[in-house]
């Protein structure tokens, strides 16, 4: 497990802090860069001058060693929010100062602030000022030009999990029983700090663990958040029998979750002198372990892909093959296969009669191989026509043909499924053209065109498919859809965000917090489809309710699909098919964030 983080309140000598740091098992100190006891005078004198009193020299450590091993906070009295003007300016004055010093000394690491309250507007404002959104520096790459004072690295954000001011109030005997002693909710604090601050993706979450944990509705919300740390104080550890020091059962199911979800490190807050130290952090990282979870599509989290349109572009055999390492999509479709071959060809004609199979779509032939191992399987006799557009891939198909497959079973057609004629008609057609959100590869158009070559009593695998939609809050994802500009489309950027808000995503979905209880069904296709004049266009209305004040970024979407009678595939988070990995979620952005009250 990483090593966690160490709040030192106030250093005098930080290279001596960072030495007791590591040898109790700390990676790194997060401390203000003000020398305690240092009073600023406040006039306008040249800050370049005033650097060497108001902090420790640069030169005290190698800028490698600042980089490495220190988050720069800032000073706890500052309040920019003040009702006093002479406070407020100080505040100012004083916060600025701060972050040009750490600025100078840590300029792409970490610059730590802490919400005290939940009106931060002029804290945000002026924090906004200094610190780069991702859309700059692309820019300032794109023209190679220096950003000056801007801060090039990520500010971390303090917020509580519960409001202490509640929890204050609960001590008190002269809160009376009509003065609510719940306070407010802090998530409020965090997202209108990034309201301010126009969802900035360099601002990212530092969420304090407290005694009282909150509803795990409110903790699922959390979870949406871009929570890079959880603050764990020495006061919310208790002595096991062994004397040493433990999180309770409640919290470490709290943190479990985020070690999960958002990856999220550690900061302890303890006293430097305190005797556990060493052990606060062997037990996270403890923790760190026991949480981890192996996840075969680690790496892929949260990353925004842009969907496949196989009809319109050929795929390539990157492509192919990495839907064919799926170790469960085509283990059912065998199934699926086998059931509607032992249905179409009772065990009394199974010498006598052949059942014809189209595989539309094959692709480098995953189907095939499906169709054939279900032909052994069942004792079947089959003829299979195996279709195929991709003209890319026609030297693959003929050598699996030539030396894989029976020839005499199996013939190859390369063309457009909606356009070919052979002299026979299939009992069963077999493809494999749904997207993640079932119908957005544009199965059911190619379907209705190829079901033509399906005998009045043929079977469809799949024989339907359903999308679902729920409503979700994801800052990261907004970002990195608000970040999409640099396309193959170079028009994307003339007309602005409307293009990239439009655009559907493949994601492998984590750091989400789903809105409401539930996905929805959307539409339904079922085939073959015998409606006399078929038409494709859906209109679909579903209404939500929202558990929790949130912000809506978009909306999941997700398919099941029925390939014959009982066997399901499903990326439903509800019902979702064991090992399944072909399909990730759809991403469907909208281009305004959009506020959801209870």
């Amino acid at each position: 497990g990483k090593m966690p983080n160490l709040f030192i309140n106030t250093c005098v000598d930080v290279r001596e802090a960072i030495n007791c740091a590591r040898m109790n098992q700390y990676d790194s100190i997060t401390t203000s860069l003000v020398f305690p006891g240092f009073d600023r005078e406040y006039e306008d004198k040249s800050l370049a001058k005033k650097h060497q009193i108001f902090s420790r020299p640069d030169i005290v450590m190698s800028s490698k060693m600042w980089l490495g091993y220190v988050i720069a906070a800032v000073s706890d009295d500052i309040d920019c929010e003040s009702e006093n003007p002479e406070i407020r300016i100080a505040s100012e004055k004083k916060l600025k100062q701060e972050i040009e010093f750490a600025e100078h000394v840590v300029q792409h690491g970490i610059i730590y602030v802490r919400l005290k309250s939940g009106n931060n507007v002029n804290l945000a404002r002026i924090i906004s000022t200094y610190s780069k959104c991702e859309q700059i520096e692309d820019l300032m790459e794109h023209f190679e030009i220096m950003g000056g004072d801007l801060f090039s690295g990520v500010i971390l954000i303090e917020v509580p999990m519960v409001d202490p001011n509640a929890v204050a109030q609960q001590w008190r005997s002269d809160v009376g029983e009509d003065d609510s002693a719940s306070g407010e909710d802090t998530w409020l604090w965090w997202n209108r700090f990034r309201l301010q601050s126009d969802f900035n993706g360099k601002h990212r979450l530092s969420l304090v663990l407290s005694a009282d944990i909150p509803s795990q509705d409110e903790i699922l919300r959390w979870l949406g958040e871009p929570v890079d740390y959880l603050v764990v104080s020495s006061d919310i550890f208790i002595q096991n029998k062994a004397n040493y020091p433990v999180l309770s059962l409640a919290h470490q199911d709290v943190i479990s979750q985020f070690i999960r979800k958002t990856k999220a490190k550690f900061i302890v807050k303890a006293n430097p002198n305190d005797g556990n130290l060493r052990y606060y952090a062997e037990y996270l990282r403890h923790l760190q372990e026991k949480f981890h979870e192996v996840d075969p599509m680690d790496g892929f989290d949260d990353l925004i892909e842009i969907p496949l349109q196989p009809l319109f572009d050929n795929l390539d055999t990157y492509t192919y093959e990495i839907f064919e390492k799926d170790p469960v999509k085509y283990v059912y479709y065998q199934r699926a296969i086998e059931a509607a071959l032992i249905d179409k060809i009772p065990d009394a004609e199974k010498s006598t009669k052949t059942a014809i199979l189209m595989v539309l779509g094959a692709g480098r032939g995953p189907l095939v191989r499906s169709s054939l191992n279900a032909a052994t399987n069942t004792g079947r006799k089959v003829r299979i026509y195996v279709i195929e557009k991709n003209q890319n891939i026609r030297n693959t198909l003929e050598a699996l043909w030539r030396e894989m497959w029976p020839r005499d079973t199996v013939q190859l057609i390369f063309s457009d499924m909606r356009d070919f004629s052979t002299e026979e008609k299939a009992d069963i057609i077999v493809s494999e053209l749904l997207g993640s959100f079932g119908d957005n590869e544009l199965s059911p158009e190619c379907l209705d065109g190829a079901q033509v070559h399906l005998k009045p009593d043929g079977i469809s695998i799949p024989s339907s498919y359903t999308s679902h939609i729920e409503p979700i809050m994801s800052s990261k994802l907004y970002n990195q859809v608000r970040l999409v500009t640099k396309t193959e489309d170079q028009n994307m950027q003339l007309r602005g965000k409307s293009k990239v808000m439009e655009t559907t995503y493949v994601v492998y979905m984590k750091n989400v917090y789903h809105i409401a209880d539930e996905p929805k069904p959307l539409f339904t296709f079922h085939h073959p489809n015998r409606d006399k004049v078929i038409n494709n266009n859906r209109y679909g209305r579903v209404s939500f309710t929202t558990k929790l004040d949130s912000v809506l970024h978009g909306f999941a979407g997700y398919f099941d699909t029925v390939l014959y009678k009982d066997i399901v595939l499903s990326i439903h988070p509800m019902t979702h098919t064991n090992g399944l990995s072909s399909w990730f979620s759809m991403f469907i952005p909208i281009s305004d964030e959009c506020w959801q009250d209870v």
